[in-house]
C-alpha cells in the first residue's frame, strides 16, 4: 500500500510538474511572438527615390490574413512566417503604380500557394499588375529555381521574363488526382454509410468506390478544360503565342532546355542572377555600381502613409473563407458570419456589402443560417457576392441570395447537392478489437445510429433500413430547400436548377454561361460594382469580420492553436490531406461541401 501511494504521489507531482512545463513553454513562445511583433512593426521603414518593388508569393495567399501572432508563428524556429492576404496585395500594388518612387515591379517567382489552385487569386493578382502597368512602369519576372505553371501565367503579364540558364519550364497542362479509400476501409473492417442526392454529389466516391464514377469524370474533366483554357488564352494575349503552339508543345512534353523556350517566345532570355540584377539598374537609369533599392510588399505596408478617409458612407467587405462549419476563425465560418451581416445591414452608414466568398462548403445547417441573413441584407441594400478560387456547395449556398454574383473565370462553383456520411466499424469493433455492446432504451429508435465505443465517430452497427429511409427523406427535403434558395436568389424554377445542380461543379466560366452567376471580375471589381449600385463616389472600406484583440485570441485559442501548428509543420504538404480526412469524422447532419481539395501545378 505505501509503496502504491509513493507511485501515486510521484505520479501526480509528475503531472503537475509536466503541465508548469508546458504553461512556462506556452508564456515564452507568447512573449517571443509578442515581441517580434513589437519589433517588426516599430521598425521604421523608408522608401527611396528609384525603389524597385519586389513581389515574391513563397506563402500562402488567403484573402484576408490574420492578425493573430499564433497564426504567423513558426513553432519549430520561433520565427514569423507573415502572410500577406490577396487584400492587402491589391492594394499596394494599385498604390505603387501612384508612387513616384516606385519606379518598377520586379516579380521573383518559382510557385504560388493558395486553396484550390489558387487560380483565381493569380488572376486577380494578375489583373492588379495589367492595371499597374497602365502608370507606364515596369514590370519585369525573374525565376533562379524555375517557373511553375501557375507562376509562369502569373509571370507572362510582365513585359519581360528571365530564367536562369539551366532551368526549363514544365508544360504539362492539369491534372486532378484522387485517392479512393474503400479497399482500406473493408480492411480494417469499417463500412461507410452515405445518403446523398445528384448524380455529380461526388464527395464520398473515395469512401465508396475504388474509381471515379463515369459522372465524376465528366465533370472534373469539363472544369479542368476550363481552367486550363482560361491559363493558356491568357498566356497567348499576353505573350502573343497562338494557342495552338502552347497546345502542341504541352501534348508533346519534354524536358526543353531553357533557350528552347527563348526561341519559342516564353522567355525573352536566360541570365543569371546577378545579371538580372542589372538589368534592373538599366531600368532604373542607375550604374550597375550603384546598389538597387528593392524593397518587398512587407515592408512597402509598413513605409506607406495610411490614407485618411474621412467619408462618411461605407462599403462593407465581409470575408468568408474556409470550410462552413459551427465556430467562426480566421481559416473557418461559423454562424457568427450571420450576425456579422445582420450588423451590417442595421449599420446605417453601411450603404452596400460584397461577400467574398472563398469556401469549399461544409453544413447545411450554418450555410441556411448564413443564407437567411444574405438574403436580409441583399433586400435593404445593395449586395454582392465575390468569389474567390473556389465557392462551391455550401459556399454557393450562402452566396446565392446576393442581388450580383461576381467569380473570377477558374472559381470552382455549384456543386448544388446534399449529402451524409457516417462510419460503421461493426467488424472492426467487434470482431477485431473484441468489443461488444449491449443497449436498454425507452423507445423503439432511442438507439438511432448505434453506439460509439470508440473515440472516433463510428458507429458499432450498420443502420437499419428504417433509420437508412429517414436519414434519405432528411437528405432529399435538404436538398429540395438547396434548389428553393437559389431559385428565388437567380429567378429561375426549381425545375431549371435542378438540371444544373445535382452537385455538379462548374468553373465561373462556364457558371455565366448557365446563369449560376452574374459577372466575371474579381474582389475590386465587386466593390466597384456596389458602389454604382449604391450611388456613392466617395466611401470607405470597412473590412468585417472585425478580428478579435490579438491577445484575447491568443489566451483563448493558445493551446489548439500550437498544436494545429505543429501537426502543419511536421506533416508539411500531406497536411490539407490530413485536415479534409478529420473534418470529414466530425461531420454532424448534413453536409453540402465540393467534392475535394485541388491542386494544381
Amino acid at each position: 500500500m505505501k509503496s502504491f501511494l509513493k507511485y501515486l504521489l510521484a505520479t501526480v507531482i509528475g503531472v503537475f510538474i509536466v503541465n508548469i512545463f508546458m504553461l512556462i513553454i506556452c508564456m515564452v513562445m507568447f512573449i517571443s511572438s509578442v515581441s517580434l511583433i513589437s519589433f517588426a512593426g516599430s521598425k521604421s521603414v523608408t522608401v527611396t527615390d528609384n525603389s524597385i518593388l519586389k513581389l515574391s508569393f513563397s506563402d500562402p495567399i488567403p484573402d484576408r490574413a490574420s492578425d493573430n501572432p499564433l497564426e504567423n508563428l513558426n513553432i519549430m524556429s520561433l520565427s514569423m512566417n507573415k502572410q500577406t492576404g490577396l487584400n492587402k496585395i491589391l492594394k499596394y500594388i494599385e498604390q505603387a503604380g501612384k508612387d513616384d518612387r516606385i519606379k518598377g515591379i520586379y516579380l521573383d517567382l518559382t510557385e504560388i500557394k493558395s486553396n484550390f489552385g489558387a487560380l483565381a487569386t493569380i488572376d486577380e493578382i494578375r489583373d492588379a499588375l495589367l492595371k499597374f502597368k497602365e502608370s507606364g512602369k515596369f514590370i519585369y519576372s525573374y525565376s533562379n529555381l524555375g517557373y511553375d505553371q501557375k507562376s509562369y501565367y502569373l509571370a507572362t503579364v510582365a513585359d519581360s521574363i528571365f530564367v536562369n540558364p539551366e532551368t526549363p519550364l514544365l508544360l504539362t497542362g492539369m491534372s486532378a488526382n484522387v485517392s479512393f479509400y474503400k479497399d482500406l476501409l473493408k480492411k480494417i473492417g469499417v463500412e461507410p454509410e452515405v445518403i446523398r442526392v445528384g448524380k455529380f454529389k461526388s464527395a464520398v466516391e473515395p469512401f465508396l468506390q475504388d474509381h471515379m464514377s463515369d459522372a465524376n469524370r465528366e465533370q472534373v474533366q469539363t472544369y479542368l478544360n476550363s481552367l486550363w483554357g482560361n491559363i493558356i488564352k491568357g498566356i497567348s494575349v499576353t505573350r502573343n503565342i497562338p494557342v495552338e503552339k502552347i497546345t502542341r508543345l504541352t501534348n508533346e512534353f519534354q524536358v526543353y532546355p531553357a533557350g528552347e523556350f527563348v526561341k519559342e517566345g516564353f522567355f525573352d532570355g536566360t541570365l543569371y542572377e546577378y545579371e538580372m540584377l542589372r538589368k534592373l539598374n538599366a531600368a532604373c537609369g542607375i550604374p550597375d555600381s550603384t546598389q538597387l533599392s528593392m524593397i518587398t510588399l512587407d515592408k512597402y505596408q509598413r513605409a506607406v502613409l495610411p490614407t485618411i478617409n474621412l467619408a462618411k458612407d461605407k462599403i462593407a467587405v465581409i470575408y468568408a473563407q474556409g470550410d462552413i462549419g459551427f465556430q467562426q476563425s480566421a481559416t473557418s465560418i461559423g454562424p457568427e458570419l450571420a450576425q456579422t451581416i445582420r450588423k451590417a445591414r442595421e449599420d446605417k452608414n453601411i450603404k452596400a456589402i460584397v461577400l467574398r466568398v472563398n469556401s469549399p462548403g461544409g453544413s447545411a445547417l450554418t450555410s441556411d443560417i448564413i443564407w437567411k441573413e444574405v438574403q436580409l441584407a441583399a433586400q435593404e441594400k445593395p449586395l454582392i457576392a465575390s468569389m474567390g478560387n473556389v465557392a462551391a456547395s455550401g459556399g454557393y449556398y450562402i452566396s446565392c441570395a446576393a442581388d450580383t454574383i461576381v467569380a473570377d473565370p477558374t472559381t470552382l462553383t455549384g456543386s448544388i447537392g446534399i449529402f451524409g456520411l457516417l462510419f460503421s466499424g461493426e467488424k472492426l469493433i467487434k470482431d477485431k478489437l473484441g468489443i461488444n455492446s449491449d443497449v436498454v432504451k425507452t423507445n423503439d429508435h432511442s438507439d438511432f445510429g448505434g453506439g460509439y465505443p470508440l473515440p472516433i465517430p463510428i458507429s458499432d452497427r450498420p443502420m437499419t433500413a428504417y433509420e437508412r429511409n429517414v436519414m434519405q427523406n432528411y437528405i432529399n427535403r435538404g436538398y429540395d430547400t438547396f434548389l428553393d434558395r437559389v431559385s428565388q436568389g437567380r429567378h429561375m424554377t426549381k425545375e431549371e436548377v435542378n438540371e444544373i445542380a445535382q452537385g455538379r461543379v462548374w468553373t465561373g466560366e462556364d457558371a455565366l454561361k448557365i446563369g449560376l452567376v452574374d459577372v466575371l471580375g474579381g474582389l475590386n471589381d465587386a466593390i466597384r460594382i456596389a458602389a454604382a449600385k449604391a450611388g456613392l463616389t466617395e466611401y470607405q472600406i470597412t473590412e468585417l469580420p472585425t478580428e478579435r484583440n490579438p491577445l484575447e485570441d491568443i489566451l483563448s485559442n493558445l493551446t489548439e492553436t500550437v498544436k494545429a501548428k505543429i501537426v502543419k509543420e511536421e506533416l508539411g504538404d500531406f497536411y490539407d490531406v490530413y485536415r479534409s480526412q478529420k473534418e470529414l469524422l466530425k461531420i454532424n447532419g448534413m453536409v453540402a461541401k465540393i467534392p475535394y481539395d485541388l491542386t494544381f501545378n
